[in-house]
């Protein structure tokens, strides 16, 4: 089968790509923009590329045309157009995924508001670890992978299960279309201002996903999360593993001790440890969710915990980027996906119980995602940044005025017109010893090379 995808360059499409090909089907495809990383994966795998969305790409007479959910109607993609024109077949990339991929396969989903990403590879991992041999789409690089996405060779499939919706031409979830017989339900905010209204509006969305759990599935639900409770409330026919909880309670796991080492346990029993390099108590809940899910393919929580000792991560979670040497100390700069109100101040108390008490924390951050773009969430930022010594926004490309947004923190705030204005007020501010943490779900525009190239100088 000859499959072209339009939005190829999006880290689901990519994966859903990369799956594609190693099933051995012929794959081209086409983005706005077609650029490094994602770019280099696909065309090592032997994946043509097309720039643009031009008409003229029909006479490449695929047997299907994949649908990102990028694609709309209209004049910015003639391609589209011409394929409804035409009465040529499409579809859309989870429904793809749902009837080639996943079909037969014991999916396992992770959806949730925040660490989606990290949850997914931890329980992909810990499948591996087990000798599962897991097949896996995540939104991201593991790094103890190294790829994206893989076929795998067991019955299991572990996806990241976004609730974004699913194509201009089908506003559901995409979760919905994977059918997971395990499902984890991590957190419940809101978020996605740009498709959904309200909070109410995505609880409705992740209770069809909790509809299409099979009697004998398992839902392993956050027990702190009010929201995920109310979802259940509407209607639940499967066997629910709660998880996080800080009292004891029959049959839920909950942790014991410091995110980097703590126990697990199942009401007052012990069942495992967990040592790694990991911080936050975010990361705790989700190494729960993980161990939870993974009981149900019959791996024992002591061997996920063991698991998890080896879990490297997932590439732009904390990562360090580099580090510049003054007379006194040491400039780190790292990278990370943050951009969610709630996970920026997450990132920034998980990195603050880390460093030593004099060490202070430059939060450098740009509201990037459509939510924050909207300026839906700008009044929680003050709130989100108020850990960090001191905060600096990227302005550019937001139709709101992030000082006006910032004024509550007073001189804590540095907001810049552009990253490079952002890049000379850090390097301005940054002393030894600092910790430079650069938050977005983008590029960000090259910031932490600049960062340490102007810090070197």
């Amino acid at each position: 089968m000859h499959l072209h995808i339009l939005g190829i360059c999006g880290t689901f499409m990519g994966g859903l790509a990369a799956l594609a090909r190693e099933a051995g089907h012929r794959v081209t495809g086409c983005d706005a923009n077609v650029y490094p990383p994602m770019s280099t994966q696909l065309e090592a795998l032997g994946i043509e590329l097309i720039t643009g969305f031009g008409a003229e790409q029909l006479e490449l007479k695929p047997d299907v045309f994949v649908i990102g959910n990028v694609v709309t109607r209209g004049e910015r993609f003639p391609l589209m157009e011409a394929i409804l024109d035409a009465g040529l077949p499409y579809v859309s990339g989870p429904q793809w995924l749902a009837e080639h991929v996943l079909q037969g396969r014991h999916v396992l989903a992770v959806a949730g508001t925040h660490g989606k990403t990290t949850t997914t590879s931890m329980l992909a991992w810990v499948l591996e670890h087990a000798g599962l041999k897991p097949g896996f789409l995540v939104g991201g690089v593991p790094q103890n992978f190294g790829v994206s996405a893989r076929l795998g060779e067991g019955k299991a499939f572990v996806i990241e299960a976004d609730e974004y919706d699913t194509a201009f031409f089908d506003k559901r979830s995409k979760f919905v279309h994977y059918r997971p017989r395990t499902a984890i339900l991590n957190n419940l905010e809101h978020d996605h201002a740009d498709i959904f209204p309200d909070l109410a509006a995505i609880e409705t969305q992740f209770h069809h996903l909790v509809r299409t759990v099979p009697a004998s599935g398992r839902l392993v639900v956050n027990a702190r999360e009010e929201a995920l409770q109310r979802v259940i409330a509407r209607g639940c026919w499967s066997e629910v593993q709660r998880f996080g909880a800080k009292k004891e309670e029959a049959g839920m796991l909950r942790a014991r001790g410091e995110p980097q080492s703590f126990d697990v346990l199942r009401g007052g029993l012990k069942v495992a440890r967990v040592e790694w390099g990991l911080i936050g108590e975010h990361n705790q809940l989700n190494a729960l969710a993980a161990i939870a899910a993974a009981e149900h393919v019959g791996v024992p929580p002591e061997q996920a915990a063991a698991a998890l000792a080896e879990f490297q991560n997932v590439r732009r979670r904390m990562e360090l980027r580099g580090e510049v040497r003054r007379e006194g100390g040491v400039i780190k700069v790292y990278d990370d996906f943050a951009h969610h109100p709630t996970a920026i101040r997450t990132t920034i108390n998980g990195l603050r119980r880390r460093i030593a008490p004099a060490e202070r924390i430059l939060a450098i951050f740009e509201p990037r995602s459509n939510t924050m773009k909207l300026g839906t969430m700008k009044a929680q930022l003050p709130w989100a940044l108020e850990e960090a010594d001191l905060a600096f926004c990227n302005q550019q490309g937001l139709s709101w005025d992030a000082r006006e947004a910032l004024a509550p923190m007073g001189a804590q705030a540095v907001v810049g017109a552009d990253v490079d204005e952002l890049v000379k007020a850090v390097v301005k501010a940054a002393r030894p010893g600092d910790h430079l943490l650069c938050m977005s779900n983008g590029g960000f525009g090259g910031i932490h090379d600049k960062l340490l190239a102007a810090l070197a100088a």
